[in-house]
């Protein structure tokens, strides 16, 4: 399976060109432009590793990851930065990145740093992560391939895709809904992944878990 890196950095045309060259050398890619839309992602996929850029609009990098890390969150995050300086590889490393990078950098370098820090990832709880098959990028849901890449859009209405993103963010989320949302949300998962389904939890509201392993 290929490992999944998080690109997150406020310049489009860097995050683009970050994007095409990690897909090429074997990696799935998933896009952030700012801390605020990174967070988001993560709460409901968890990549492998991430590629984050210190300095941006809103939440700067620094920021993020003394968040991320104060969550518990140990996913190897490597930190780009236009700035130089000894004091500000410092900075990112005490605050918790796995490797740092000036800018500019070479493309095949940020490659052999990433594989050298999925060697010594730690191994991840993923007891609160999407439910096997179905996967979140990009602001939609998508089923997998099978291999844990996104393949087949899941098509929702603004209502459905609202409730699966509270039934998911985290797993085990117990949410009040219409009924008649939650049937058709139902049916429509059920209709491509069998093993999964909304559940009532009487006097609360509604469950998603996964009937099987």
């Amino acid at each position: 399976m290929n490992k999944s890196i998080l690109v997150i950095d406020d310049d489009k045309v860097l995050r683009d060109a970050l994007s095409t060259g990690l897909r090429k050398a074997g990696f799935d890619v998933f896009r952030a432009d700012s801390a605020e839309s990174a967070r988001e992602i993560i709460s409901r996929i968890s990549p492998d590793a991430i590629v984050l850029d210190r300095m941006m609009t809103g939440m700067d990098g620094l920021s993020f990851l003394q968040e991320i890390r104060k969550n518990n969150n140990l996913t190897p995050v490597i930190m780009l930065t236009a700035l130089s300086g000894a004091q500000n590889t410092i900075d990112g490393l005490s605050v918790g990145a796995n490797d740092y990078m000036a800018k500019p950098f070479q493309l095949q370098e940020l490659i052999l740093r990433l594989n050298n820090i999925l060697k010594s990832a730690p191994t991840v709880n993923t007891s609160s992560m999407m439910p096997n098959g179905l996967i979140f990028a990009d602001n939609e849901f998508f089923i997998s391939d099978g291999a844990g890449r996104p393949n087949k859009l899941l098509a929702l209405s603004n209502e459905e895709k609202k409730l699966l993103q509270n039934l998911t963010n985290p797993v085990g989320n117990v949410v009040s809904a219409t009924p008649m949302v939650v049937k058709r949300l139902r049916i429509k998962i059920n209709s491509v992944l069998s093993d999964i389904d909304i559940i009532t939890v009487r006097g609360m509201g509604y469950k998603i878990i996964t009937t099987k392993r």
